[in-house]
């Protein structure tokens, strides 16, 4: 079932929408046109109680800052670009310097989650379309993204990208949410939330979160989430990868990829028993245990502080565009940008 209504204007004085799904369960999922933000998803804990799962605000006005990038649609590249510049075919491109000396998320302040997107919506789905003109952010190619949420019956929320571009440029797109199984509004943090991921290996990296180029196994680290372990268990060790990013913030190698979808990852929280299994298309994920999420002030007046939510960014590799040893993030003519995520409740 599909609810849609006005949810505010734009500091430009765009009317910006909010499109609710709920599916027969009584799960809900809230997307917006700006941004393609997920702002709410409404799940059953396994006596039936249904909590929002997902950091994020009331209002567009605070989408339009959203400095931890709650719920945010990031494209075209999701993640780090060491240097802030590029190479392809040749012509080297220079894009925002905006995480020290390097990119982070294509444009932090103009970027496309702080953008208006065309909406198409039907009963179970809301499909969004943004066009992004060449040289736009700095990034090669007239581009056009789409991004459509579809909520199922069986509690999954999908979200599949496509995307175009009439030159070779760099094709990596993200979903941004944060995740609290216990409730975003439960005023708990997620350490003792309990994660899986299918990933015996991990990308290092140096100050400044760029990969090493390294692709490391996790087995005797305390990187290793290869079987069930509580976020917070190890999060303080005294390993050289988590002093670097203040916790766990690094791109995780998917097992078994094959650009088919797969299960990625598994959270479970135990005081709600709710359980999310992630499945993906793409070879990576970014696994952020929210440890630099800014004190501030979310939906129904609720306060968010580090760790209380966390992500998983599906995704190719960080700076993969510097690693030739990296799968490729580059599409153009004749090689469109094609990947799906789901979030399985």
């Amino acid at each position: 079932m599909l609810n849609t209504k006005v949810w505010g204007t734009t500091k430009k004085g765009e009317t910006v929408h909010l499109y609710e799904l709920t599916n027969k369960n009584g799960m809900v999922a809230k997307v917006t046109d700006f941004g393609a933000n997920l702002v709410s998803l409404i799940v059953p804990d396994k006596d039936g109680k249904l909590d929002d799962v997902v950091l994020g605000y009331d209002d567009v006005k605070d989408y339009e800052f959203n400095g931890s990038f709650f719920g945010a649609v990031i494209a075209p590249s999701a993640n780090r670009i060491a240097g802030a510049s590029f190479e392809i075919d040749g012509v080297t491109y220079n894009i925002d310097v905006n995480d020290g000396k390097n990119n982070l998320h294509s444009d932090i302040l103009n970027g496309v989650h702080k953008r208006l997107w065309k909406a198409e919506a039907s009963e179970a789905s809301v499909k969004f379309t943004i066009e992004s003109g060449d040289m736009d952010m700095g990034f090669p190619g007239n581009k056009v993204i789409s991004i459509t949420y579809t909520l199922t019956d069986d509690n999954e929320i999908k979200l599949a990208y496509y995307a175009t571009s009439d030159k070779n440029t760099i094709m990596n797109p993200t979903n941004h949410s944060y995740f609290n199984l216990a409730g975003a509004e439960s005023g708990t943090n997620i350490e003792d939330h309990i994660l899986t991921l299918n990933a015996s290996h991990y990308t290092p990296v140096v100050a400044g979160a760029i990969p090493t180029g390294e692709i490391a196994p996790v087995a005797g680290t305390v990187m290793d989430f290869t079987s069930g372990t509580a976020v917070g268990e190890r999060i303080n060790a005294d390993f050289e990868q988590l002093k670097l990013t203040l916790g766990y913030d690094h791109n995780f190698v998917v097992d078994g990829y094959n650009g088919k979808l797969n299960k990625i990852a598994v959270v479970k929280d135990p005081k709600s028993g709710r359980e999310m299994k992630v499945y993906s298309t793409l070879p990576g994920v970014q696994f952020y245990a929210g440890n630099c999420i800014a004190d501030t002030v979310g939906k129904n007046g609720v306060k968010y502080g580090k760790r209380s939510g966390l992500c998983l960014e599906t995704q190719f590799y960080p700076d993969s565009i510097h690693r030739p040893e990296f799968p490729s993030c580059v599409f153009g003519p004749g090689n469109d940008y094609s990947s799906e995520t789901v979030y399985a409740f």
